[in-house]
């Protein structure tokens, strides 16, 4: 039995019923495509959002009043009352395992002004004090951040995003200069160094001003909450500072002992996990959509070798007669059915790769494939070979030879 023969008449079979054979590696293709494009999708945007909450900086957690992802009712999450700057500044007084410790509040749609120039009304603004740039291992390429000094005597300063710059600082350098929000100018001293974009989004499409020139003239009732980030000395500390923080946020909060906790901690895990739980429901509905397509096409690979097998009667009769034993027959079948499904598999692999890299384009975000998608693909479809051609090789190996060699 030779197995390159046997390849060769898989082709052969293709050609012999075009219409028929494209229609079953369409559906072979398809769900290979639903299982590899959906793993890769979510792959790219687990590793994407990854990458971003890496951000918050090692051994930083932020406390937080709602969570990124709320499930179920908002209305418990509404409740909560903010956390405001009187809040942080006892919090700063009260905890004792770290003194990097940080606040920051945030509001959109804003427009930034210089001369005649503005921006569009899209740039985000950020209020915070001097340890939220170490927090967040956030550099500045020219100029300087803010000191603790310029927090407490209420400067209008400024750190400004490279988009910034580009839109209302055409001429090159803006330090010095005096930018324009809601009639309120504040002088820039910093511009941020370039993150680039996520999801669409400009990462450097903000400004970042003092907290408390913030809260005075930007924060609305919502955005009056406030979000604190604090950093562990170390990995080992990290927990221990977590329940510090839990502990002293509930005593601030003036929270009883079987009262639920009114504020959030977040990690880069917990965000990371919370937004895999999200992205599961994804791989789940790709991988039931391409189960259902492999069926279908299934079906259609186990029809076309039963008609190859009618087609082919006389030439297994032959088979049989010079010697051919019924196992040589059966895997001579199985190799022309995996083969047929590996063809598909192989296209829908490519469409799946190239799907999921034109998606991920669309929304900004980097591409992470890898070698197991392939592997799987490649798995799945050989066990979709198996299934599918065993019982038309079955079938043929126990053909009568008399009965197949008189066969018209």
């Amino acid at each position: 039995m030779n197995i390159t023969e046997s390849i060769i008449l898989a082709f052969e079979s293709i050609k012999a019923n075009k219409l028929r054979a494209s229609l079953t590696l369409l559906g072979i293709a398809i769900g290979v495509f639903a299982l590899v494009g959906s793993s890769t999708l979510v792959k790219s945007l687990n590793q994407t959002v990854a990458n971003t909450t890496a951000n918050l900086g090692e051994n930083t957690f932020a406390i937080t009043r709602f969570p990124d992802i709320m499930m179920g009712g908002h209305s418990k999450y509404r409740k909560r009352k903010p956390i405001t700057y009187s809040q942080y500044k006892e919090f700063k007084r009260k905890f004792t395992l770290s003194d990097f410790i940080s606040c920051e509040s945030r509001s959109n749609f804003h427009t930034v002004k210089s001369g005649n120039l503005s921006t569009d009304p899209d740039v985000m603004l950020i209020g915070c004090d001097e340890n939220y740039f170490y927090n967040n291992n956030i550099a500045v390429e020219i100029g300087r951040i803010f000191t603790a000094q310029d927090i407490l005597l209420n400067r209008n300063l400024a750190i400004i995003g490279n988009d910034i710059v580009t839109k209302v600082f055409p001429e090159g350098n803006p330090l010095g200069k005096s930018i324009r929000i809601k009639n309120q100018n504040f002088e820039v001293i910093g511009i941020l160094k370039i993150k680039g974009s996520i999801l669409n989004t400009s990462l450097d499409n903000q400004v970042i001003i003092p907290i408390n020139q913030f809260l005075k003239y930007f924060a609305s009732e919502f955005e009056e909450s406030l979000n604190i980030m604090v950093k562990a000395y170390n990995s080992q500390l990290l927990q221990n500072t977590i329940d510090q923080a839990i502990g002293t946020m509930r005593s601030i909060r003036n929270l009883k002992p079987w009262e639920e906790n009114t504020f959030e901690i977040k990690t880069n895990e917990s965000i990371s996990s919370q937004f895999n739980n999200i992205t599961q429901y994804l791989t789940y509905f790709g991988v039931f959509s391409g189960i259902i397509a492999l069926i279908a096409a299934g079906i259609g690979i186990t029809n076309i070798m039963l008609v190859s097998i009618k087609e082919r009667t006389r030439e297994i009769g032959i088979r049989k007669a010079v010697g051919a034993k019924k196992s040589w027959i059966v895997l001579q079948f199985l190799i022309e059915t995996i083969t047929l499904c590996q063809i598909g598999g192989v296209i829908g692999i490519l469409i799946g790769f190239f799907g999921a890299w034109a998606m991920s384009s669309a929304i900004g975000i980097q591409v992470f494939f890898s070698i197991e998608q392939i592997i799987t693909g490649i798995i799945v479809c050989t066990i979709l070979g198996l299934i599918s051609g065993i019982y038309p090789a079955w079938k043929a190996s126990n053909l009568n030879p008399i009965d197949a060699l008189r066969y018209e």
